[in-house]
Formats: C-alpha cells, structure tokens, sequence
C-alpha cells in the first residue's frame, strides 16, 4: 500500500503507476473513513443500550430519562446510517484496490427475525435443467436455501361505491328501495378505515391534519384540510358517548393513579407548554378483574383547578405527587365524598436521586463542567426505597390480604429504617445549621 505522506520526488513517474498508487491511497481512505464510522455508531449504539437498562432498573427520572433515550436514538440513526454510507463506498474503493485489506462492518447484534403472524409468499426461482460440472440432466432435488425478505405493499386507495337499486310497484305505483347503510358520519364521504387513520396519525402519531393531506396529495388523492377537520370534528362527536362510558368507568375505581405531564401547544410565533392530565384505573397488581383504562385531559395551564373539576365528583383512593393542587380534594368535609391520599414513592424518590445522580456527573464531567456533589444519604435512600420496590415487584397480581401480610413482614421495617434514617440526617442537619 502507497503511504498517503510519501515525498513527491518518491511518487512514480509512469501515470499508470501513479493513478494506481492514487486508487490504493483512497481505498486505504475510504476503508479507514468505514472503520471510524462504524465505531461511532456502535459506540453510540451501546451508549442507547446502556440509557435503556438503566431506565429499566432504576426507573423512569421524570421525563428527562425519556427525552435522553430520545436524543441517543436519534444519534445512532444518523451515525448508522453515516457508516453504512461510508461501508458502500469502501467496498467501491476496494475494487480497483489490489493490497488494501477488506474491511467487514461489526454490526450491532440484532437478529433479523420477522413476526409470525405476517403472510408468507413462497418464489421458487427456476431450478436448473443440467449439471453446472458435467451437463448432465440427471438432476435430483437433496435441499433448498430460503432467504426471507421484509416487503411492504404501497397504500391503496379506492372509492366503495354502495348501490341501492329502486323498484316500483306494479299495483300501487310506490317506490320501494333497501335502507342506506349505516355510516360513521351522516352523509360522510369517508369510510371508518380512512376515519380511523385520520385520527390515529393526529392524536396517536401526533401528526397534524396538514401533514396528512400533503401525503394524501402525493399518493394521488387530494383532500382538502377543511374536510379532513370537519372528519375529526364529526368523529369526536361521534364518539363522545364512547367517551363518557370510558370516564364514567375510570371514575368508579376504588382507586386512582394521576399525573400530568407537559406538551408543546402550537401557538402564533412562538410554542406554548400545555398540561396532559392522566388518571388510570389498573387493578391488575392487586389481582383485580376489572379492565384497565386511562382517561386523559388537557388544559393550557397547571392549576390546581383543572384536578379538582376532572375528579368532582370522584371519592376513593388517589395517588399522586405532592402538587398543591390536589389539596382541596383531601379535605375530610368534601362535598362529594372523602378522597383518601396514597403519596407515590416514585415521586418522593426524585429529589434524592437527583442529588445522587451518578449518570449527571459523568456527564457533566464529558462536558468539562463542575461537578455535583453527590450526597452519601441520598444514595441510601435511593437504595432502601429501591428495596420498596423490589418488594412490591415480587408481589404483582396477588390478592389484597397477601399483599398486605407480605407488606406487613417485609416492607413495614424498611418503611421504619427509612424514618429514622431521614430524622436522624434532619436532626444533624439542624445540629449543623445551629
């Protein structure tokens, strides 16, 4: 292999020499341009496995856990893609090269295995009529080798066109015709599997009806942005009923979890920061037979009024964070019935892991910033209410009275170690201060 440095008075003086010289060098480039990419992107792959098994073992840290995940995945589809580019091109470069070695990209191991429930097409290519050593037709079949491939058939579109033929009465001169079919939205023109797809890429996918109807343009079928919002707004009316039925069983749960999380509102010049409010009903971890569900609302702002109109007139159970909001809905002389507080451990588990934030250092540290001091008490706290949950795995799906005597033996003296920990660390607190 030509050395890239080597001295012009060292470079051949025949053009062929030279132009062969000139494609070893850049096949030797454009091996080692694959070699860094490709361990870009394992590094990054890796970087994303260890953010997943870290989100898994310690829990989701608010939303910024999730929105690293986010940025990491992101990272590995670029630098994925960047080395499988550069990988293309070595192989290109190679083939005029005669003394560059090969290089084989070290992909992620992720097995290619498709699910069973998809439709199988078998293509049996054409076997051959003689022996490709002697020519003889002698031929008989001993195996087969199947190469699997992923193929997606185009969206298609059609038009349904639903005939109702008219009769008349030979006797009484009356027209007789069979009933319209019943349909989703009086008059509609579109059918429940165009209604449904609208509303699971604006409200599932998060994709705005402009978006949609650009792609439905392109595919050959152009709706106007006007009735495509006039279908959500029917379908919504629609399914209003659908709605209370849903609310009106999440409401009746003995208990409830709630919680509200942020989302960007699109407003003029400028994106907003509204509040999605959720509250779920799941006995399953209980050993519960009721279906689990989820009823979901929205408000533009985080006051304390909007919990305390959705749960009115609810009376149970709530576990949910601290946010002042939900006070009113504690009191003991409530209107509608008595809710009884359950604090959420994953909620007062935050702070202390924030100040024992391991993966924040490092972080901070790649960055070459200041680092944050870690506090030993935080990192035992976030040990035993570890240990909480643990407990609480081992014991998903069991009846009531199991939980609560297995609660009883297990978790009980965690709960009281955990007590005395935090007083004493208040009390040498205040030791301190004094």
């Amino acid at each position: 292999m030509v050395a890239m440095e080597s001295q012009p008075n060292t470079l051949p003086d025949d053009p062929d020499a030279l132009k062969a010289a000139l494609l070893e060098a850049w096949a030797a480039n454009a091996v080692a341009r694959a070699i860094m990419s490709d361990d870009k992107a394992m590094i990054a792959h890796q970087k994303l496995v260890i953010a997943k098994l870290q989100r898994q073992i310690y829990g989701p840290k608010a939303e910024r856990s999730a929105r690293l995940i986010d940025q990491l995945e992101l990272t590995f589809e670029e630098l994925a893609g960047s080395a499988t580019e550069d990988e293309m091109a070595a192989e290109q470069a190679m083939a005029n090269a005669t003394t560059v070695k090969g290089f084989t990209r070290k992909r992620p191991d992720v097995r290619a295995t498709f699910p069973e429930h998809l439709p199988r097409e078998r293509v049996v290519i054409d076997p051959p009529k003689t022996c490709d050593c002697c020519g003889g037709s002698r031929l008989r079949k001993v195996g087969e080798d199947v190469t699997q491939t992923l193929e997606s058939i185009p969206r298609q579109w059609k038009v349904i066109e639903t005939v109702r033929e008219k009769f008349s009465c030979r006797d009484c001169e009356k027209i007789s015709q069979t009933p319209a079919p019943y349909h989703v939205i009086p008059r509609g023109w579109a059918g429940p599997s165009l209604l449904a797809m609208i509303l699971f890429e604006k409200f599932g996918q998060h994709q705005p009806l402009n978006r949609q109807v650009e792609r439905y343009a392109r595919e050959g079928v152009p709706i106007s942005l006007s009735t495509a919002a006039d279908a959500v707004g029917a379908c919504c009316s629609v399914l209003a009923p659908l709605l209370t039925r849903l609310e009106a069983h999440v409401m009746a749960a003995e208990r409830l979890h709630g919680d509200d999380t942020t989302v960007p509102v699109l407003a003029l010049g400028k994106c907003d920061v509204g509040r999605c409010w959720v509250y779920v009903r799941d006995d399953r971890p209980f050993g519960g037979q009721v279906p689990p569900a989820a009823m979901f609302y929205y408000s533009p702002d985080r006051k304390g009024d909007h919990p305390q109109a959705h749960l009115a007139r609810y009376s149970g159970i709530l576990q949910a964070d601290a946010f002042g909001g939900y006070t009113k809905l504690y009191e003991p002389n409530r209107q509608s019935g008595l809710i009884q507080e359950a604090a959420c451990w994953a909620h007062a588990r935050r702070p202390f892991f924030a100040m024992a934030d391991l993966e924040e250092n490092a972080r901070r540290k790649a960055a070459g910033k200041k680092d944050i001091l870690i506090s030993p008490m935080a990192l035992e706290m976030v040990r035993q209410i570890d240990d909480l949950f643990a407990i609480e795995r081992s014991i998903n799906g069991f009846g009531i009275e199991e939980r609560r005597a297995y609660r009883q033996q297990h978790s009980a003296p965690l709960v009281e170690s955990l007590e005395v920990s935090m007083r004493d660390a208040c009390t040498r607190a205040t030791a301190c201060v004094a």
